[in-house]
Formats: C-alpha cells, structure tokens, sequence
C-alpha cells in the first residue's frame, strides 16, 4: 500500500513530454492531411491521461485529499476536457455496489444494457439497439468519450457539484486551447475530421480498457452481495497479459485486485495478485482470469445472449 511517488512522477513526465510532443508535431504539419495520422497518437496519449486521473481519484499518488483532487482537476479537466468531479461522484457508486442494476451507474439501462431483465419491453430503436448490441457495442464505443465530455459539462453547470467555479473554468480552458490549436494547425476539413477521428478512438481506447474488468461478470444475488470479498471479486475479471497489458489498460487489468485495494498504486497491483489469487482459492471464491481475446470474446457473447429474447420476438 505504500504510495509510489517517483512512478507516478515520471508517468506524468512522460505524458506531458508526449503531449507536448504531438502538439508540436501538429502545428509543425500544419495545414495539411498528413496532421491527421496524429489523431490516434492524440487518443491514446488522452486515455493515459484518463488512467493517471483514475489512480489520482483513488488517492494512489497521494494519501491526501487536496493532493488528489488538484491531480485530477488537471488531469480530467484541463487536459482532458472531463468533468473531475462528476465522474468521481460516478466511480465511487461503481465501486460501492460493481455490477448492482440498481445502484452501479456504470450497468444501468441504456443504449447498451448488460441484464436480460433490463432488455424486457425495449422496442423501437431501442429494442433494434439491444438486439443487435454485440455488433454495435465497438461503433457506439466511438461516442462514449463525448459522452463523457458532454455528461461532465452538464454537471457542471448544475448546481451541487463540488468546486463547481474550478471545474467550469478549467473545461473552458481545455475548450479554448483544443479549439484554438485545431483552428491554427488545420483547415476547417481537417479540423473536424482531426476531432472525430480523436474522440472516436478516444472511447474506443476508454471502453476496451474498462468493460473487460465488469462486463459479463454476475449480477449477485442479495446474500453474496452483502459479503464485501465477494461482492468486489465475484463481479470482477482479471485480464492476463503482465507489464504489457498493465501499460495499455493503465493497470485496469488487475481489476479484482483495484476493486478490493482501490487505494494500491498501480505498479504495486501485481504484487497483490498471486497474495490475493492465492487467498480466494484457498477459501473457494471464484477468480476470474483470463487473456484479452477470452475476455473481449465474454464480453460480446454476454451482450448478444442479453439480446437473445428480443431476436425471437
């Protein structure tokens, strides 16, 4: 548990020292098509952006509480354009209850829905969506980062969101320097195919990272849901893949690990993992692991059997 501050010290180095890297290489391809191959490089470097605000929510960089909120209004707001406050008031609900229909924000009913029960009665565009969302589950990925931006503006225009002036100002900061930079580097064109092409593989990048951890694991029933062990492992998925995958996921793929230590800086995750495999086995709870290939294929099967009932209606 001890906080591991040369590690996260260098992480934001390199991430800055990237950012500034891409920003100039864009305004030194100025006005031309080629700009757009950075689009992706813009994406991934915006997802570990997302990954160091996510350790910083969870006080892994630091113990206190002024610390962590100043890391992820920068990370989440000025740099990434996402509404700190709101998504920490979503992520704690996530943690508190994985996978509750009623009180995990992260499984409610909506353009995509993870329960059988949850896909009764949809009709029309919706009952489409729901019985085809395995296949659309990767397109509709494309708009969940301007989701996100767009749910954390309207948080914050609504009163009771915590240091609400702060937020405000930072999101049109991020506005302001996203816009001007497109608006001096590209022609309009390009500018707005820069901006889709980005965000589009933003989402992709956020929703491959986090739907592994939950997505087709149990919804508990009431008696298991009580048990705190079980609660956290039980809904969650592991992702097998060592140093490699912990880079790419920002290390999402120790989920059980996270969701029973969510405080545990990530590079000390894979510390915890054989302690707490180990652990489980030893008492007969179930631990889920598996490859990004097993774990994408759950996934999708998960979401097409959801889907099932509609196809037969």
């Amino acid at each position: 548990m001890n906080r591991r501050p040369v590690f996260y010290a260098g992480l934001l180095g390199i991430i800055l020292l990237t950012l500034a890297a891409a920003v100039a290489a864009l305004l030194l391809l100025h006005d031309t098509w080629w700009a757009l191959l950075l689009a992706p490089a813009f994406a991934v470097i915006s997802t570990q952006i997302g990954f160091f605000g996510h350790d910083a929510a969870h006080r892994q960089i630091s113990r206190r509480e002024r610390v962590s909120r100043m890391l992820g209004l920068f990370s989440a707001n000025l740099l990434n354009g996402l509404s700190y406050g709101w998504w920490l008031d979503k992520h704690n609900a996530h943690h508190a209850h994985p996978n509750d229909l009623d009180a995990d924000p992260d499984v409610y009913a909506g353009a995509v829905v993870f329960d059988k029960g949850q896909a009764v009665g949809r009709r029309g565009v919706a009952g489409w969506t729901t019985r085809h969302q395995a296949w659309l589950f990767v397109p509709m990925l494309t708009l969940e980062a301007l989701n996100l931006h767009l749910s954390g503006a309207l948080a914050v225009l609504r009163p009771g969101l915590r240091h609400r002036k702060v937020e405000a100002v930072m999101l049109a900061v991020h506005v302001t320097a996203y816009v001007s930079l497109l608006v001096v580097a590209l022609s309009w064109q390009q500018a707005l195919v820069f901006f889709l092409v980005h965000q589009a593989l933003f989402g992709i990048y956020l929703g491959c990272s986090f739907a592994p951890g939950h997505k087709g694991m149990p919804i508990l029933a009431p008696e298991l849901a009580a048990d705190p062990l079980r609660r956290q492992v039980l809904t969650s998925r592991n992702v097998r893949g060592g140093r490699v995958a912990e880079v790419l996921m920002g290390g999402l793929n120790y989920q059980i690990e996270h969701h029973l230590f969510p405080s545990m800086p990530r590079p000390n995750l894979h510390r915890a993992q054989r302690v707490v495999q180990r652990f489980c086995e030893d008492r007969g709870v179930s631990y889920a692991q598996a490859s990004a290939m097993e774990t994408y294929t759950a996934v999708l099967r998960h979401l097409n059997a959801v889907g099932a009932d509609l196809r037969r209606s």
